[in-house]
């Protein structure tokens, strides 16, 4: 294998390398597939051994030299940039590394590139670079709008990225118009001395146009938003080919009464319930969800196409679906009245709730009946009134369901779990697309009720495959570093509630329990989320911090998440007494970083168009006040979020006057070096909408009031110390949850938006 190995530092080693995932090394170095074990192993061996990293997307890269950092890059408005390090290193202390424009060469932000630290240090002690080697672009396809100037074409990327125009040749390129918005693909990058140069590859249609902002986000991001006549052919076949009455050895559960509950503008319905009570007053939880593996087998078109995508994409009115249509919304959707192959979790509770024993089954049922959200607690909160209008075992099923459901929420808080209370907002839209307004998601028992059970689901699948000590794809959550849950007990602090044992998740839900319906709710709940870690996809064993769990994966939404895809093959093959295909971990490792990777380019996506259909709402309301909250204190200004209408912009620190503002990196605050005067976190302001710039993705405000609302200095208080009970003040608050690390279920349905834990 030492062989193997020093062939892979080679090829690594070459002038002309570009980063490759291990598959496309092993095709390079002509690696046999009797030998791809051994090719692994030693992938795995210099990566433990830190020789090689395994970065973006898997792709494989030589540690850096004594001397040298690899990073992403970050421009400024000044031309000049930052490198954040792809890992911590000494020589750093933990800082970013400037680079001025003049020895950017063509590095744009996001990619990721090798720096040579120099020896000039900028004040403060920060590290002065200069980039050496792109090792990897973030892009090179990019929307913008064309223009026409002195005979030639232009185009005006959207966003902030590049100060300059991208020339494209010839006016009139591909039928370009001036003001349409055009795909480019850039053929040279600008740099400080040099106009880019780019290739016309697409007319998306005129700026403003229906349709054409949501083609912006997602040819901007590189979604892929078609699928091939091979993947749809196969899709095709599976559906020609299923028969609902070859059950085979499949767990019959047709006669078991089972419900769904969901959205009521879902299309896909990907989890249904059944649930029992024996004589010994323990729970026998079912948790059926789409047997998507069924439809999709391993290797094929459908398999391939469905890996890439990594995941459904939610943008505001339209979904861009990991499988086609006919298996996402037909062939997998668990509807009413209709047989449907599953993946089926038993759970069985004690009348405590807790965890007896599970175990898994391929199944076959039939929904006995669909609900929207909205329709389940009336009938538990009234079950008498829905005689003959809902069958009776059906209602004692939502009664059971609901009895369990808040039995395990209320035993989750108390073992340590976090909730975090930042409200979701969810856009208006009339029947043209053009935004009308917004309301904060309602999100009650009902909500809980399935979040509770897929939550138990997900948990049981994790636990069932580590006992096995079979490597599978986790959902991790990391335990937040210890400066910044130093710095959260220091902004609770800062606001009058002591956190006197930080790295106590049962300190820190009181807390947010003991605010929640106060003013500084919003404030303390924002700082708790920037203090957190992002969730991703792994199969190392990091726990999962939020949920205070050890083992944790992604089950329950296999038609839209390809880690659930994965999670259930494994799960088929236990249930059918087979042993698992196991996969290595260097290509569990890539698998898990490029599913963290979909998603966030799918998170992006949905918070980029909301913006720009936010912003065009805003366009002709310039001059105009709203209310609003802050939502991030930084040196060059404060972040505000519209009340009503959850636009986001920035009140720049040269436009506060009055006064002289200084940064309070710890607390996060604005303090005015002469009123002490203080801009925080969570504050309600009345801003002034200053500027619209839609292309650029900005909004300008002004503070409308000479201050923002300052909340009273108050004493010292500590969270309550009864786990899981609101204040008095909060009672009848709405519940409320989101952030980072949320939902168990993540659930993601056509026309909802979901959380992801």
């Amino acid at each position: 294998m030492k062989q193997l190995e020093e062939k892979i530092i080679e090829y690594l080693s070459r002038p002309d390398y570009r980063p490759i995932d291990s598959g496309a090394l092993a095709r390079k170095l002509k690696i046999v597939k009797k030998n791809r074990g051994r090719y692994n192993s030693a992938i795995e061996s210099l990566a433990a051994s830190e020789k090689i990293r395994i970065g973006k997307n898997g792709r494989l890269r030589l540690r850096v030299s004594a001397g040298f950092v690899s990073g992403v890059v970050r421009k400024i408005n000044s031309g000049a940039a930052f490198v954040i390090p792809s890992e911590p290193s000494d020589q750093l202390q933990g800082k970013d590394v400037y680079i001025s424009s003049r020895d950017l060469k063509d590095a744009q932000t996001g990619d990721e590139v090798l720096v040579r630290l120099t020896s000039r240090r900028r004040s403060g002690g920060q590290r002065c670079g200069r980039i050496e080697k792109i090792l990897e672009r973030a892009s090179n396809v990019f929307v913008g709008t064309y223009l026409e100037a002195h005979g030639q074409g232009f185009v005006r990327i959207d966003g902030t990225q590049f100060q300059s125009d991208i020339h494209v040749g010839d006016p009139g390129a591909k039928g370009a118009q001036p003001e349409d918005k055009v795909v480019v693909e850039m053929l040279r990058f600008p740099t400080a001395n040099r106009v880019g140069e780019g290739v016309l590859t697409e007319v998306l249609g005129h700026r403003g146009d229906p349709g054409v902002d949501t083609l912006s986000v997602v040819h901007g991001l590189g979604l892929p938003h078609e699928f091939s006549e091979e993947v749809l052919d196969d899709a095709r076949l599976q559906a020609e080919n299923f028969d609902e009455e070859q059950i085979g050895d499949r767990l019959d559960l047709r006669k078991e009464t089972i419900v769904t509950i969901d959205p009521a503008t879902a299309r896909d319905f990907d989890d249904a319930i059944s649930l029992r009570r024996d004589r010994r007053g323990h729970w026998q939880l079912g948790v059926h969800i789409a047997d998507v593996a069924h439809f999709v087998p391993v290797g094929s078109a459908l398999d391939r196409s469905a890996r890439e995508r990594g995941t459904s994409v939610y943008l505001p009115r339209h979904v861009i679906p990991m499988l086609p249509e006919v298996i996402s919304n037909g062939l997998a959707s668990l509807q009413e009245g209709r047989v449907r192959f599953t993946k089926s979790v038993f759970i069985e509770f004690d009348p405590a709730g807790n965890v007896m024993g599970a175990e898994v089954a391929n199944s076959v049922i039939q929904v006995s009946k669909r609900f929207a959200y909205e329709e389940v607690m009336p009938i538990v909160e009234d079950p008498q009134a829905q005689k003959g209008k809902v069958a009776a075992k059906i209602v004692q099923l939502l009664l059971r369901m609901h009895e369990l459901a808040m039995l395990l929420r209320k035993k989750r808080f108390a073992a340590g779990a976090l909730q975090m209370g930042v409200p979701e907002v969810e856009i208006d839209f009339d029947d043209d697309g053009n935004v009308t307004g917004a309301h904060e998601r309602h999100h009650d028992e009902s909500h809980e009720i399935i979040e509770e059970f897929m939550l138990a689901a997900n948990i049981a699948v994790a636990q069932l495959l580590a006992s096995r000590d079979i490597p599978f794809l986790r959902r991790a959550h990391g335990t937040p570093d210890e400066l910044r849950l130093k710095n959260f007990k220091d902004f609770c602090s800062g606001l009058g509630f002591e956190l006197q044992k930080y790295q106590s998740r049962t300190e820190i839900q009181e807390l947010i329990h003991s605010v929640a319906g106060q003013p500084e709710e919003r404030a303390i709940n924002f700082a708790l989320l920037r203090a957190m870690k992002q969730a991703e996809y792994s199969p190392e064993e990091t726990g999962h911090y939020a949920l205070n769990e050890d083992d944790y994966c992604h089950f329950t939404s296999p038609i839209r998440r390809y880690p659930d895809l994965m999670i259930h093959r494994i799960i088929g093959e236990l249930a059918a007494g087979q042993k698992p295909s196991l996969m290595a971990m260097s290509e569990l490792i890539q698998l898990g970083k490029n599913c963290s990777l979909t998603e966030r380019r799918a998170e992006r996506a949905e918070r980029e168009l909301k913006r720009i259909r936010l912003l065009r709402f805003l366009e002709d309301k310039v001059g105009q006040e709203m209310d609003a909250f802050i939502t991030g204190v930084e040196s060059f200004g404060v972040f505000c979020q519209g009340q009503e209408i959850p636009a986001e912009g920035l009140v720049h620190i040269s436009s506060l006057s009055g006064d002289f503002y200084s940064y309070d990196q710890t607390s996060r605050m604005l303090i005015g070096e002469r009123t002490d005067h203080r801009i925080q976190l969570g504050d309600s302001v009345r801003v002034l909408i200053a500027g619209v710039d839609v292309d650029r993705r900005q909004l300008d405000l002004r503070l409308a009031e000479e201050k923002t609302t300052q909340k009273r200095r108050r004493p010292k208080k500590k969270a309550s110390s009864r786990p899981g009970r609101k204040s008095k003040g909060a009672k009848n608050a709405k519940r409320k949850s989101g952030g980072r690390s949320t939902k168990g279920k993540g659930r993601r349905k056509s026309g909802s938006r979901g959380k992801r834990r």
